[in-house]
């Protein structure tokens, strides 16, 4: 008798052969790979599909190709065929990301005898799929010939059941049971009990039945028998349902999900401030992010916040949700807010070294996937993360700036409290001001900043720094963070600690300028190892201390100039990494790659220090590079090759898109170069030396939030000089013009 599996509904699988401790061969790893052509991503809520541009599915040759949940990859497989030869491609389109549309003709149509009977591109064959708590799939055939056509539609499925981690490289010794497909001519079912004790099954349903159903070893595939006469429409519609421990989202049919999204979207857009410029390529690019920003909002069961990319990181992140959220308080706080509260939620309240934690410390990493369930990955939540409590400590700072929302402030305290802790201890085990990191997991990160890559902290001697290690741009946010909250707990009757608060961040504003400047490079260090000598190998990190306010002015000056020299600026952007330096690569992940929401942290910070040309020249590099790319869409990073006209910026291949802190980058340089920040407990919107590049002219800002106000304000520059005036406001907010 071959073995079983048994569902949680009592409903009996058999065992495929050798799964108990098969390998999954279709991982592979996140880097170079033969094929790296873009993959096309539709997500709502929790799941996502990254297909190809035919729409199709093959995790054998696609990096990351799949229909994902919960960090599970519940399709591997999923490929059309018309006689068993693929279609040609005409055109795809994933303009809003819970829907996408491709549209497909026919290879020449051949009968049995070799006569072709129908020519090619005389067959439509358009693929319309949403995604809400299922995969719904509509496949439209219509024949454009003038006498009736006769064909088979092939679908073939599958699926490996592997963790996301797996699918980006990690090998494991052993996975759990997989069992033999299920199907007929109404559905079809796969199966899989994982090692964490979780019974995860893909069903498949068919609205039209096929004509055959198959079982081949792993794949199942079905096939439609069709004869159209001239003009004539068949419709093909199925739904893909993960399923767990019997779970099933509510029914809803097709039309209905579509209609209730793309409602979802437009009340997003209205709950945002409305940007409007005079270079529509530009707006595409504000409306690119605006709604990438809306696709990557993910439910947590604490609430929503945005997760930082697809395929590779759909989940709850610390610090890339902070700063994307950084990056968009200008367009709606409710974001943060919500963003805040989850993390909150999540905050750790003991030491346990397997997932880095301490408490008060924020989470850098939640994953619901077997390996998590497995306890093969600290991901429960993981705490690795020097950085996440910093972020959120500035952040709610931050927040109040922008909405003097101080009952939301008052209460968070307890977790303020908690996280200010951590960093005064935990943070600074050694005591010497400086916050710092050392792995305690044994499967946690080497690195533990943005840059968290084994090898991404490295000496000018091209020695890897070993730790404990604080970085240049950590303590630049424990710095603001101190500021912003002393404004809070002023504000909250607690002067006393305001005062310590303040006192605090100056102390650290010295030592800061004393122990990581490196003289002889008239630059920062990036860090100081563990023997607290300074890293002084030339990164960008440093620039982050532009936008805290934590460098000294005489320092300013010859840091903005080495970020614009050729062996940081490529052309397209600051690179992570000096051009010079002994570790450089430009096709790194962070030694010498080039990411936009650094260059935007950057371009903010050059604005701070008065460097407002600066600005505008990496605002101009991040948009050039922009309209050289599908959709508009910045991608999480591109490498860092030396620009050449009329060359492109050369893609990494594997680079998330959408990426959060990347579809946020475009608003910071604009707030940048708008000069503009918010003061809403004295209702005040700051405007500072406004200054516009030569490809913007007008600017207008409709419905900005600044405390319980709105505010619809134009910019508009007449050669080098950039002026503003009201529009409209509701509420008495002021706008105060900065010298």
């Amino acid at each position: 008798m071959p073995e079983k599996l048994t569902s949680p509904a009592g409903e009996e699988f058999v065992l495929a052969d050798a799964s108990v401790n098969r390998v999954l061969v279709k991982g592979v790893v996140a880097v170079m790979h033969a094929r790296t052509e873009r993959l096309w991503s539709t997500k709502e809520g929790e799941m996502f599909l990254c297909a190809d541009a035919e729409g199709n599915l093959d995790a054998e040759k696609a990096t990351g190709s799949g229909l994902y949940w919960r960090d599970t990859r519940y399709l591997s497989d999923f490929v059309l065929d018309v006689d068993g030869h693929a279609p040609l491609l005409l055109s795809t389109s994933a303009d809003r990301a819970f829907a996408s549309h491709v549209d497909l003709t026919n290879q020449d149509l051949v009968d049995e005898d070799g006569n072709v009977t129908a020519v090619q591109g005389t067959v439509n064959i358009r693929r319309t799929r949403v995604i809400d708590g299922r995969f719904y799939e509509r496949i439209r055939v219509r024949n454009y010939n003038a006498t009736a056509v006769e064909f088979t539609l092939n679908l073939t499925f599958g699926t490996d059941f592997a963790d996301v981690f797996e699918v980006r490289g990690l090998r494991r010794p052993i996975r759990g049971k997989l069992a033999q497909p299920k199907a007929d001519r109404k559905s079809v079912a796969f199966a899989y009990a994982g090692l964490d004790g979780v019974f995860r099954e893909t069903r498949i349903s068919f609205d039209l039945e096929p004509t055959e159903v198959e079982i081949r070893g792993a794949q199942v595939v079905a096939a439609w028998r069709l004869r159209l006469e001239p003009t004539q429409t068949e419709m093909i519609a199925l739904t893909v349902e993960p399923r767990v421990a019997n779970f099933r989202p509510p029914d809803k049919p097709f039309d209905v999900a579509m209609h209730e999204l793309r409602r979802s979207y437009e009340s997003w857009e209205r709950s945002c401030t409305r940007v409007w410029t005079d270079n529509q390529l530009y707006n595409s690019l504000l409306a690119r992010g605006l709604r990438d920003l809306r696709a990557l909002l993910t439910p947590t069961r604490h609430g929503n916040l945005p997760a930082a990319g697809i395929p590779w990181f759909v989940a709850p992140f610390g610090r890339d949700s902070l700063l994307t959220c950084h990056q968009t308080l200008l367009l709606n706080p409710d974001l943060t807010r919500s963003t805040l509260e989850v993390l909150a939620a999540f905050q750790a309240d003991e030491v346990d070294e397997w997932r880095d934690a301490q408490p008060g410390k924020i989470l850098h990493e939640l994953r619901q996937g077997e390996l998590a369930g497995a306890n093969e990955i600290p991901h429960t939540p993981y705490y690795g993360a020097i950085d996440s409590t910093p972020l959120w400590l500035l952040l709610l700072g931050t927040y109040y700036r922008w909405t003097g929302d101080l009952g939301f402030c008052r209460r968070l305290l307890p977790n303020v409290e908690r996280a200010l802790e951590w960093v005064e201890t935990y943070g600074d085990p050694d005591g010497d001001g400086f916050v710092e990191y050392q792995r305690s997991s044994p499967r946690g990160l080497t690195n533990q900043g943005w840059k968290d890559s084994h090898d991404s902290v490295v000496h000018v001697d091209g020695k890897l720094a070993e730790g404990p290690i604080a970085l240049a741009e950590v303590q630049s946010y424990v710095y603001l963070a101190k500021l912003r909250l002393a404004d809070v707990f002023e504000a909250l009757g607690d002067r006393d600690r305001a005062a310590a608060l303040r006192a605090q961040a100056a102390s650290l504003k010295v030592a800061f300028n004393e122990r990581f400047w490196v003289e002889s490079e008239q630059y920062f260090a990036m860090a100081l190892d563990g023997d607290k000598r300074p890293v002084a190998t030339i990164t960008s990190n440093p620039a982050h201390g532009l936008y805290c306010g934590v460098v000294d002015p005489d320092k300013a000056a010859p840091l903005a100039r080495r970020l614009l020299a050729p062996d940081m600026f490529s052309g397209w952007g600051v690179r992570t990494l000096s051009k010079s330096a002994v570790a450089y690569n430009p096709m790194s992940y962070h030694n010498g790659s080039i990411w936009p929401h650094d260059n935007a942290i950057i371009g903010a910070g050059l604005k701070r220090y008065g460097f407002a040309k600066a600005t505008n020249r990496l605002a101009t590099a991040m948009f050039e590079m922009a309209v050289t790319v599908d959709d508009m869409r910045l991608p999480e990073l591109f490498c860092g090759f030396t620009r050449r006209s009329p060359n492109r910026p050369v893609a990494y291949p594997v680079a998330c898109s959408p990426q959060a802190w990347a579809a946020g980058a475009p608003y910071l340089l604009l707030q940048a170069m708008l000069g503009i920040s918010a003061d809403a407990p004295a209702n005040i919107l700051n405007v500072g030396k406004p200054q516009l590049p030569g490809w913007l002219n007008t600017v207008e800002l409709h419905d900005l939030r600044v405390g319980r106000s709105t505010i619809s304000i134009v910019f508009q520059r007449h050669g080098e000089t950039t002026g503003f005036s009201l529009l409209d406001k509701d509420g008495d907010v002021r706008v105060l013009m900065e010298e």
